[in-house]
């Protein structure tokens, strides 16, 4: 038993060791500008969520279902390859979004980088960023005000395909006769959102 815990202890050792060295790693390549996308996992009542940022904002919210290996080939083919992971660097993220959940933040105080979504879907997401909290939209009413009034299925299609859910709040798109429609995260995780804010799904 002694020899285990020995063995435990040198174990728990290197694991500490090998976590200050990539800490120390992320934080020289910050220093000296080598990171263009950070990233973290973040823990959250809808599971873990990886998380990314760039220096123009916020890039990327990934829940569970995407693989992450998946979502970083996304990141280092769209944006740049300097992808490293950073807890420091997504410290404001991880705080606000524990405040959401937690109820005490109603709205987000972060940059976005919109790189990710361009033209139709970019117009449609910039008018749900802007969709208060505990209030609810349509789709075709975000359809019409992204320029396409009659698009409201391509309009679900460009809030399907989020790349920041929670932040650029697609949950709270609904069909026009109030049903819950689709979600990106699974409806689930739609209709826990909605009630968290406190609108019934």
């Amino acid at each position: 038993m002694i020899d285990f815990e020995r063995a435990l202890r040198r174990a728990t050792l290197r694991d500490d060791r090998a976590a200050a060295a990539v800490a120390a790693f992320a934080e020289r390549a910050a220093r000296e500008g080598l990171i263009d996308v950070a990233y973290a996992t973040v823990d959250s009542p809808v599971g873990p969520l990886l998380v990314a940022q760039t220096k123009r904002g916020l890039v990327r919210i990934a829940y569970p279902m995407m693989p992450r290996d998946n979502v970083l080939l996304e990141l280092a083919e769209d944006i740049s390859p300097r992808v490293l992971e950073s807890a420091a660097r997504l410290d404001s993220v991880r705080r606000q979004l524990d405040e959401y959940f937690e109820g005490r933040r109603s709205r987000f105080d972060l940059k976005v980088d919109w790189r990710l979504s361009h033209g139709f879907q970019r117009r449609v997401l910039s008018r749900t960023a802007r969709i208060p909290y505990g209030e609810v939209s349509t789709y075709k009413t975000i359809a019409a005000a992204a320029g396409s009034p009659r698009g409201a299925r391509a309009a679900g299609n460009a809030l399907g395909a989020n790349p920041i859910p929670i932040v650029v709040p697609c949950h709270r798109v609904l069909h026009t006769g109030g049903g819950l429609g689709g979600y990106g995260g699974g409806l689930d995780r739609k209709e826990f959102l909605l009630n968290l804010e406190g609108v019934r799904a």
